[in-house]
């Protein structure tokens, strides 16, 4: 067994160590400072381990001359480090290597885990998942968004950090300081975007590395400020907005505009473009009413965003043998024909809570208790209850025709929730009571891999919904689609 020990001296570093019963210790002294004898004293060392047990060291010295010292530094500290490795390790635990690309970026850390790709692959294809993985390709899409991490840049126009005071209108562009205001929570995603891309590490202060340019006005703030408000102002103030960037800078006439891209999840966003043409036709448009049914939203060139209402953590979610209730809905019925259908369909059905306004118990525990939870169009193809639905580990149900859903070219919906039609209302229960015990665990399991691309963090990470949408932009880099 190794035994080994270290003291110190006025002259220097003693260092003992002994391999076996039968061979002599040896003393391995090195001088602190040069004397032209190198001569020492031998001195007694203080007591050694080894194991659990105390030794006395026998006498035996070695002078290190300097040709020989980096050499039997080198080897003693691969022998300690051995030897350390093994005292502290538990006895029968099998070392397991860890496998990390860490992306050091000047602002923060994007850590994308092989360790964590790996068992993505491992949920979704073994322990009897019926369904198989939520992701289209996740080998494909794992190295892609790897490499976006490494190399995608933004550039944002200075308007974003101005001073408060040199404009009148330096709210609409600076970046929300409390987005968490419950006011704003319809329009979260719209203003955590920008909150996180200012604080990403694909932020670029160099035009000329960056992929794409974001224009930062925000049109939930243009609906709120008293110089504007009226949808048709707003259109005006976006577009003259784009003619003064595109006189005063010279990459949107470079590219026709097809490399900008603005963010909006405000329902009178959609009309926002409507008076430019370039940047209606070839910018890019991230937005939360991403339907196809809409005229000014272009699919393939536009981005579906997800729209999250903030919610506190939920790490704990409710298994599914506890969730007793088969569907959750409640919401207005007014602005909604297909929602008056659901409510004079199954209203009254006691297999289901569906409710007219708030419900008579807190919202979250419909959603907790609740095998599906319904996602039902009203206004706008989008709301934020198909990401309360998943927040709460609740199965979305989408009847919402037309509706482009987010990252859908990297998520296989399928996997993860029920897309009804809105002829199909009246055969709901049909449809949702034939689903097998066995695909609803799988479409649970899934749903809970697919959670941590719908959550927005002020300082961006991993899948998180800020580095998603941004490789749905990365998706769409070096495409110049001209108008003429």
């Amino acid at each position: 067994m190794m035994r080994f020990c270290l003291w110190v001296t006025a002259a220097g570093c003693y260092f003992h160590f002994k391999e076996e019963e039968e061979s002599p210790n040896l003393i391995l002294v090195i001088p602190f400072c040069h004397t032209p004898d190198w001569n020492f004293e031998m001195r007694q060392p203080h007591t050694c381990f080894s194991g659990r047990h105390l030794i006395l060291p026998q006498w035996r010295l070695l002078l290190v001359r300097p040709p020989l010292l980096l050499l039997l530094l080198f080897l003693l500290s691969l022998t300690v480090s051995s030897w350390l490795a093994v005292f502290f390790s538990k006895p029968g635990q099998q070392q397991v290597p860890s496998f990390e690309f860490n992306h050091s970026l000047h602002k923060n850390n994007a850590h994308h885990s092989f360790a964590e790709s790996v068992q993505d692959q491992n949920d979704s294809h073994s322990s009897g998942n019926l369904l198989g993985s939520p992701y289209h390709n996740w080998g494909l899409f794992a190295s892609d968004f790897g490499e976006m991490l490494h190399k995608l840049k933004i550039f944002v126009y200075p308007d974003a950090s101005m001073n408060q005071s040199s404009s009148p209108f330096a709210r609409i562009f600076l970046p929300n300081p409390n987005p968490f205001h419950p006011k704003l929570a319809n329009y979260f995603s719209e203003h955590m975007f920008k909150v996180a891309l200012l604080r990403s590490s694909l932020l670029t202060t160099y035009p000329r590395d960056a992929h794409f340019f974001f224009l930062p006005f925000s049109i939930n703030a243009l609906r709120n400020d008293p110089h504007v408000r009226s949808e048709a102002f707003i259109s005006d103030f976006v577009a003259q907005y784009t003619s003064r960037i595109s006189r005063e800078f010279k990459f949107w006439n470079a590219s026709g505009g097809t490399d900008h891209f603005y963010v909006c999840c405000h329902s009178v966003g959609r009309e926002a473009a409507s008076k430019h043409h370039d940047l209606h036709n070839n910018a890019i448009q991230v937005t939360c009413s991403s339907s196809y049914f809409q005229r000014l939203y272009i699919t393939h060139k536009d981005v579906g965003m997800p729209q999250v209402w903030p919610r506190p953590p939920e790490k704990l979610l409710n298994p599914p043998e506890f969730r007793h209730r088969l569907i959750f809905f409640a919401g207005r019925m007014q602005n909604s024909h297909i929602r008056q259908e659901l409510m004079a369909v199954w209203g009254n059905d006691t297999d289901m809570d569906i409710f007219s306004g708030n419900p008579p118990f807190p919202y979250e525990e419909g959603l907790r208790k609740s095998k599906y939870c319904l996602h039902v169009k009203g206004y706008e193809v989008n709301t934020a209850r198909i990401c309360d639905a998943i927040h709460y580990g609740c199965i979305p149900v989408i009847v919402s025709n037309y509706y482009d859903l987010p990252f859908s070219n990297v998520l296989d919906w399928s996997k993860f929730s029920v897309i009804i039609s809105h002829k199909s209302i009246a055969l709901l229960k049909k449809i949702l009571l034939s689903i097998s015990k066995q695909k609803y665990l799988s479409m649970y399991q899934n749903l809970c891999l697919v959670r941590r691309h719908f959550v927005w963090h002020a300082t961006p990470r991993g899948y998180d919904s800020f580095h998603m949408t941004a490789y749905q932009l990365w998706l769409r880099r070096g495409v110049h689609r001209l108008s003429s």
